[in-house]
C-alpha cells in the first residue's frame, strides 16, 4: 500500500505548491481538504501518513470567529502526542506551536517579502542547511513562544522563532519556502496588499524579488523537504 499525506488547506490560495513535489517523489498519496468541507470536523487527523497543515490570514487566537480551529486543534494535539508525521507551515506551524502548549499572538510588526533565515548552528547538519543564506518568502503578522521540549532551528532579524522540531516526525517552519513558481501568489497580493505596505514594501518591488530569487528558494525547500521526509520513522 502506497503511503498517504493529506493537506490541510485553510484557505484557497494557500496550497502545497513547491512542496508538492519532494512529497510525491517520497512515494506518498496526496489528498486536500479544505476546513470549509463538511467533512473536515469528523475527519480522522491521526490516520494519513503525512499530514501537513498550510497557512492563512486568521490567527490561531480566532476561535470564536472560525470555530474550525479548535475542532482541528483537539485533533491535532492527540496526532502530535503520538508523534505521527506533521508539517506546519506559517499559520499551520503556529497551530503546531499551540497545540504543544505556546502562545500565539499578534508581533509587533508584519515581516513580508524575501530574506534569508539564520539556520542555528545544531540544525546545519540537518534538512534545513538547505535553506542556509537562501532568501525565502516570509508572508505573517504572528508569532508564538516556543513550545517546551522543541528544537529551535532558525530564526530572522524580525522573530526568532522561524522554525521547530519535535524529535524527528515533527516540524514547524513560518517561513514559505514552498512558494516562489506558484501563480498563487499574484492572489496574496490582491488579498492583503496593506500587508506589504505594512511591512516597508510595495508590490512592484515583492514581484521582482519573487521573479528572481522565488525559484532558487522553492529549490531550496524542496530539498528540505525531501530530507526530512527521508529521516521519519
Amino acid at each position: 500500500m502506497s503511503k498517504t499525506a493529506l493537506i490541510i488547506r485553510h484557505v484557497p490560495y494557500e496550497g502545497v505548491a513547491g512542496f508538492r513535489v519532494p512529497i510525491e517523489a517520497a512515494g506518498y498519496e496526496v489528498d486536500r481538504i479544505d476546513v470549509s468541507d463538511p467533512s473536515f470536523g469528523s475527519l480522522d487527523l491521526g490516520e494519513p501518513d503525512l499530514l501537513i497543515m498550510m497557512g492563512g490570514p486568521m490567527g490561531v487566537y480566532e476561535q470564536e470567529r472560525h470555530p474550525w480551529i479548535s475542532c482541528q486543534m483537539r485533533r491535532l494535539a492527540l496526532r502530535l502526542e503520538a508523534e505521527r508525521p506533521t508539517l506546519g507551515v506559517c499559520f499551520g506551524a503556529q497551530m503546531i506551536a499551540a497545540a504543544l502548549g505556546a502562545e500565539v499572538f499578534a508581533g509587533p510588526h508584519k515581516e513580508v517579502g524575501f530574506h534569508s533565515v539564520s539556520v542555528h548552528e545544531d540544525a546545519l547538519s540537518g534538512p534545513l542547511r538547505h535553506i542556509a543564506g537562501v532568501p525565502v518568502l516570509h508572508w505573517h503578522g504572528d508569532t508564538f513562544t516556543l513550545p517546551a521540549n522543541v528544537e529551535l532551528l532558525a530564526s530572522s532579524h524580525l522573530y526568532a522563532h522561524q522554525a521547530f522540531r519535535r524529535g524527528t516526525n515533527i516540524l514547524a517552519l513560518q517561513f514559505h519556502a514552498e512558494m516562489g513558481l506558484d501563480p498563487r501568489f499574484e492572489a496574496w497580493i490582491e488579498q492583503w496588499p496593506e500587508a506589504v505596505i505594512e511591512a516597508g514594501g510595495d508590490e512592484a518591488s515583492l514581484r521582482a524579488a519573487h521573479d528572481s530569487l522565488g525559484p532558487i528558494a522553492v529549490k531550496a525547500g524542496q530539498a528540505m523537504i525531501a530530507e526530512w521526509l527521508e529521516g521519519l520513522r
